[in-house]
């Protein structure tokens, strides 16, 4: 037993609590060495003849990694506190793993051998959004997107869509031309739109911003927004906006203060500066994002600053009704700004979904006092590596897949961000080398997997572009230069997914481990009554793949092509083309 691979802390994604008022309790072990575990689990205070009362339940293998498995239980303490142990056997030998360490027998004579859940308090437990495990975004670069009124047009803007994007060009897209498409959303299926920044700022991209208080004069007024926002809500969209608390704009007032004024300027506590006076060349003597001397940092720390903001948090909530916050760079904003900027935007609308963008292991900031998720890039690199770049194989998809899923916990997951492309991404059909197939793979798993997807605008089209700003082009509006092809294969998928609870959040996702070649990958989401299963050859050759489930007595439906399928025999076996994939239930 290889006992300096077992890990377990009584927090985080190892023991945390769910809504139902059930505990989730994970183990990790080295992967293949345990053949069986069981949770050893009681209140601390029942005792009996100077013996404490233990209970204990069989451990479910969840998954294997690279290097790991990992097993679950699930309990719920009458009392709502928990002593709890495990006991392992690899086939020749059984102990009792504890946070004292090991035993081979499960000690009796005091619980303070064994993990500790103190309490199931209310306060502490990750509680998202319900609506948002059903939605479907869309993100929506709105200089990009539709032009609904010249009158507003920055200057030397260009005719749509006649040049390739650039970090300097302007096309005229605003808020009049996205809610005119808002039908066109709707047939999509979408239910919720993510906006990258609308506030007043130099840039194409608003990412600088010099109001956080106005909306951009190239967008409209707030009364057009207003307007827009009020007709996504009658249409069921929810409406998420991105705030850049990170840093400010070049042109942000205050900053040009600190410029201007230098150690004389009240808001020299506003920035991290270095020293006076502030230069750009040849590196910026101020903290800045990624060097960028147009990007000052801001000092979330500073009271007044930490007030400005909170006030932006509260005042696009409170006077525009939306219904998400997108936080760029969240992670180098202190945890106690975004704790306290969850409280107040909560306390105005509790349904609010608070959305941060952090690229790696996210756990910090998902204890359910900050975001309600993260947008999912690890789920995005897999699924490129697979299906865009082919560099990995299903088995290794599988194992990397389970690794990022059990990172966090179940009722994380169910509200992940995730993602194939973005403003900040090369677009899918490019990565893809404009390979239709594989995209269509890859929306069939975004659209069937955990989580909540997001489509990135013009992608459901098949519009390509490189990386930023290659993958900012305006959205194209001919329907003879759209594909078709590819846009009703998405729209299926929504509907599909809006039809069938179980291919989004409604049960419980499994890996079927793929062979050491095998081409397939394959899952299942189920929910004690009934199982989909979603195959996707990953090859570009047909192949068979058997089912490794006794379905003999089931009737099994082809739900993409929304018919049954007959078979003779314990197994069934399915025909797949090259890039080809099968949506099952039974």
């Amino acid at each position: 037993m290889f006992k300096e691979a077992i890990y377990h802390r009584p927090k985080d994604n190892y023991a945390y609590v769910c809504t139902n008022g059930e505990l989730h309790i994970q183990l990790r072990t080295k992967k293949i060495d345990i053949k069986k575990v069981t949770l050893i689990h009681g209140d601390p205070y029942n005792w009996e003849r100077k013996h404490w009362k233990t209970d204990s339940i069989p451990m479910k293998k969840s998954g294997s990694d690279q290097y790991f498995d990992y097993w679950f239980a699930s309990v719920i303490p009458p009392f709502k506190r928990l002593r709890y142990g495990f006991l392992l056997n690899d086939g020749t030998e059984t102990v009792c793993f504890t946070e004292k360490g090991f035993y081979s027998e499960p000690p009796v004579d005091d619980t303070a051998y064994y993990f500790c859940f103190p309490f199931m308090n209310k306060a502490d437990i990750f509680q998202a959004p319900e609506w948002v495990k059903n939605t479907v975004w869309y993100q929506i670069f709105p200089e990009r997107f539709a032009n609904g009124n010249k009158d507003i047009d920055p200057d030397e803007v260009l005719p749509w869509g006649s040049e390739e994007p650039t970090p300097t060009n302007f096309f005229g897209g605003d808020i009049e031309g996205i809610q005119q498409k808002i039908p066109y959303l709707k047939d999509l299926g979408i239910s919720g739109i993510y906006f990258t920044p609308i506030f007043k700022a130099y840039s194409n991209h608003k990412y600088d911003t010099i109001d956080y208080l106005e909306l951009d004069p190239q967008f409209g007024t707030k009364e057009v927004l207003k307007e827009f926002i009020d007709a996504c809500h009658k249409n069921d969209i929810k409406v998420m906006l991105d705030a850049v608390f990170n840093h400010s704009g070049f042109y942000f007032p205050q900053f040009q203060d600190v410029l201007k004024n230098g150690e004389n300027s009240a808001y020299k506590n506003w920035f991290h500066v270095h020293e006076f006076p502030l230069v750009t060349e040849p590196r910026p003597n101020y903290d800045t994002f990624a060097f960028t001397p147009f990007m000052p940092k801001l000092n979330t720390e500073n009271p007044e600053v930490k007030e400005y903001l909170l006030e932006v948090g509260r005042y696009w909530v409170r006077e525009f009704d939306i219904d998400g916050w997108r936080l760029d760079v969240a992670n180098e904003v202190d945890h106690a700004f975004w704790r306290e900027f969850r409280r107040e935007v909560k306390a105005i609308k509790p349904e609010l979904y608070i959305l941060g963008e952090v690229w790696h292991d996210s756990m910090p900031w998902l204890r359910g006092d900050q975001f309600d998720a993260v947008m999912n890039y690890p789920f995005t690199m897999n699924i490129l590596n697979l299906f865009a770049k082919q560099t990995i194989t299903a088995k290794e998809f599988v194992e990397n897949m389970t690794n990022v899923i059990h990172m966090y916990p179940k009722n994380v997951n169910e509200v992940a961000f995730n993602l194939v492309g973005s403003h900040d991404t090369a677009r899918i059909l490019t990565e893809c080398g404009e390979d239709l197939a594989r995209v269509k793979q890859i929306f069939t798993l975004l659209l069937t997997f955990i989580g909540t997807p997001c489509i990135y605008y013009g992608d459901e089209i098949a519009m390509t572009g490189s990386m930023d700003p290659g993958c900012r082009k305006c959205m194209e509006w001919d329907p003879d230069k759209q594909n078709q092809e590819l846009l009703s294969h998405i729209q299926k998928l929504i509907r599909l997914r809006g039809e069938n609870p179980l291919l989004a959040n409604d049960g419980e996702l499994s890996f079927i481990s793929p062979g050491e070649h095998d081409t397939c990958l394959a899952y299942t989401k189920s929910n004690g009554k009934q199982t989909i299963c979603v195959i996707l050859n990953t090859n570009s050759e047909a192949a068979a793949y058997t089912v490794p489930f006794d379905l003999n007595g089931k009737a099994v439906k082809n739900l993409w092509e929304n018919e049954e399928i007959a078979f003779s025999g314990p197994e069934l076996t399915i025909q797949l083309q090259g890039y080809g994939f099968a949506i099952l239930v039974y």
